[in-house]
């Protein structure tokens, strides 16, 4: 981008406008006159004639799909796909290494899903299995405004890095009501003004309604906020606080003790951040440890079990608590320890898991979670506290759906009603502790422990209305957004 012309923009600028009622879209026609000058400065320039009334501007949130240079090189030489089947025509094919090499890793299996290309049995190298192709990509992207109408060829696009959305707002310009006034009022008076009485044939501009500049603070963030809101709901609704300092958790109390098995995929490397030091820990007894280990290899409490060769060394690995319903299992295992009585805990605190990120998902975010400890309750009970307690919070587009949870049975996700996405996001996870947890902790047949956790994140996302998880936790916040937005209150009991 080079420097816009200041004086050669308004002259451009009045000079169409003399001519012509109104520019419909100022980004093109910046465009139209400069393809080099940037369009923010130019936006600038003209909120200054629009503090004048020379000009009107209307403001419009625009977005547009545009070609990465990815993208320009598919147009330009054609899709990597196609690339690599022309490739593979010339002199006996390609290794796959040679193909990734040299056309990226996703070459190969696009040409082979349209069956343009096959691997040869006798020299194992990538041949062509079509006499000819049409590249689609490649049309696709030479004609982006006409042929990306289909949300499907939207994704592929973007998922595949041919095309990136990006911001296009822009702003109507029409003729104010001071069009005629094109002296611009100074802001500031100078010595030089003063010297020759030239102040005399100016006007000045104030601002009576200024306020000055806002001290520096610290301002408190969305999560924080509705933090506080679901804490006090779980006060009001008699629960009591759970401690939860400990990010790290070893894997009997993050597994074995609910009764998650060790080949369990939850418990791969590729699920759960694992210590390298202090490698293992050793904070449970021998008696809780015993009855966990003949729960999972031969079971008991009316469960046959896993049936499977359980290994101390396992639960004694170390990680990062992957869900607070570890702290839940050690303070269910406290409470059969000093003499069962009815008891409502809840949890808010971080939990990590190796998460790809996504508009929804983090790997490291809030759990919030309620546990209820009483006799003979069953999933009805759980239903009438979890819809209560999202009445409270003022979400009541709330639908629940059957899981399997290795810890609870029965089990439901629960799932709520997002406006801006316009469809329902998964809130959390629910169900009835099963016997082979509670009964190795020493707690009485007719006790039954009913729980549910969902993120903190994502119905703060509900609440204002953000679509994207790392809008408001991680790199990507926007600090004004923290000191802009008021407390979200949740809308008040009926």
């Amino acid at each position: 981008m080079s420097k816009l012309d200041k004086d050669q923009f308004n002259n451009k600028l009045f000079e169409y406008l003399d001519s012509n009622n109104e520019i419909v879209n100022s980004r093109e026609w910046v465009k139209s006159v400069n393809e080099q000058w940037d369009h923010q400065d130019a936006v600038g320039i003209l909120k200054s004639w629009e503090s004048l009334g020379t000009v009107v501007l209307t403001f419009v949130n625009a977005t547009g799909l545009l070609l990465t240079e990815k993208g320009k090189q598919a147009v330009a030489n054609g899709s990597p796909e196609a690339l690599l089947w022309a490739a593979c025509g010339v002199d006996g094919g390609l290794t796959p290494k040679e193909a990734s090499d040299r056309f990226g890793p996703t070459a190969f299996g696009a040409a082979r899903s349209k069956k343009w290309i096959d691997t040869d049995k006798v020299t194992k190298k990538l041949v062509q299995s079509a006499t000819s192709i049409t590249d689609a990509t490649r049309e696709i992207l030479s004609d982006l405004t006409n042929r990306l109408k289909e949300t499907k060829d939207i994704n592929d696009m973007k998922k595949s890095g041919f095309v990136e959305e990006k911001n296009l707002n822009y702003c109507k310009i029409n003729k104010g009501e001071k069009y005629g006034n094109r002296k611009k009022k100074q802001a500031d008076l100078t010595l030089d003004m003063l010297k020759d009485d030239a102040w005399a044939q100016e006007e000045f501009k104030f601002n009576v309604n200024s306020k000055g500049l806002v001290p520096d603070s610290g301002f408190r963030h969305p999560l924080s906020k509705v933090k506080a809101e679901f804490k006090q709901i779980f006060l009001d609704m008699g629960f009591q606080e759970m401690p939860t300092m400990n990010y790290v958790e070893n894997s009997f109390w993050n597994f074995d003790a609910l009764f998650q098995p060790q080949q369990h995929p939850a418990r791969d490397s590729h699920d759960t951040f694992f210590l390298s030091d202090p490698e293992k820990s050793h904070d449970f007894t021998d008696d809780h440890l015993e009855k966990v280990k003949t729960v999972h290899s031969k079971g008991g409490y009316g469960s046959i079990g896993y049936i499977y060769d359980w290994k101390l060394e396992e639960a004694e690995k170390n990680i990062l608590r992957t869900h607070t319903t570890a702290v839940s299992a050690r303070m269910l295992y406290k409470l059969a320890q000093t003499g069962f009585k009815p008891q409502k805990f809840f949890s808010i605190d971080r939990v990590f898991r190796n998460e790809s990120l996504d508009a929804t998902h983090l790997a490291e975010f809030h759990q919030v979670e309620g546990v209820i400890a009483d006799k003979e309750i069953s999933l009805s009970h759980l239903i009438a506290v979890i819809s209560e307690f999202f009445r409270r919070l003022g979400i009541d587009n709330i639908r629940f759906k059957p899981a399997y949870n290795p810890y609870t049975e029965p089990s439901m996700e629960i799932f709520g009603y997002h406006p801006q996405l316009k469809r329902f996001v998964e809130l959390g996870n629910s169900g009835i502790f099963r016997p082979e947890m509670l009964r190795p902790m020493g707690l009485p047949e007719d006790v039954r422990v009913a729980a549910w956790g969902l993120s903190l994140e994502r119905p703060t996302m509900i609440k204002y209305e953000i679509d994207n998880i790392r809008s408001i936790f991680g790199n990507n916040i926007n600090v004004n957004f923290i000191q802009n937005n008021p407390i979200c209150m949740f809308k008040p009991l009926k």
